[in-house]
């Protein structure tokens, strides 16, 4: 299963919507947004490309009553998990959260194949030692939106080889 990987989109619904339209073009079947949303609108062109979106918050909410409430109303298209989630996509333990230091954390447990992590705007792809003797995937796409970043930026995954690039946002 193949992954659209994003953070940190603050309000900038077309940039993020160019991401998503490129990862389905290679095959995503879902993605995953590590916070920092804002509003609603940010996510109304996403939602139509028809890809499962899980969305946790970020530092700055915004209105997630608002995205909840879309949530709620996108017959199963928009996941939104709150602080962060556990979900299992393409067979694969994944944990999504907004912070790199939780996420670090996270990927120390062992307990996940994947952890996606956002707010730091600079992206990351690495493999952390886990105390169960593994090692866990730790991802951070960067910002979508290249807000106070050289780059946007996103992460393309295939979750059934984890192997993870970061591709720059279309334009």
């Amino acid at each position: 299963m193949k992954v659209c990987i994003v953070s940190d989109s603050h309000d900038r619904g077309p940039l993020l919507a160019k991401a998503v339209e490129a990862a389905k073009a290679e095959g995503a079947e879902a993605v995953i947004h590590c916070g920092d949303i804002i509003g609603g609108n940010t996510l109304k062109a996403s939602i139509k490309l028809g890809l499962p979106i899980h969305a946790v918050h970020g530092n700055n909410l915004g209105d997630p009553v608002a995205i909840a409430r879309m949530a709620c109303h996108s017959d199963g298209l928009l996941n939104y998990h709150g602080h962060d989630a556990m979900i299992t996509l393409g067979h694969r333990r994944i944990f999504i959260t907004h912070y790199p230091h939780y996420g670090h954390a996270m990927a120390c447990t062992g307990d996940y194949d994947l952890v996606c992590c956002g707010h730091s705007h600079t992206p990351e792809i690495r493999q952390q030692d886990n105390i169960m003797g593994g090692k866990t995937w730790l991802v951070n796409p960067g910002t979508v939106a290249g807000l106070g970043a050289p780059e946007a930026t996103w992460i393309f995954g295939d979750l059934s080889s984890l192997t993870f690039e970061l591709r720059p946002t279309p334009v």
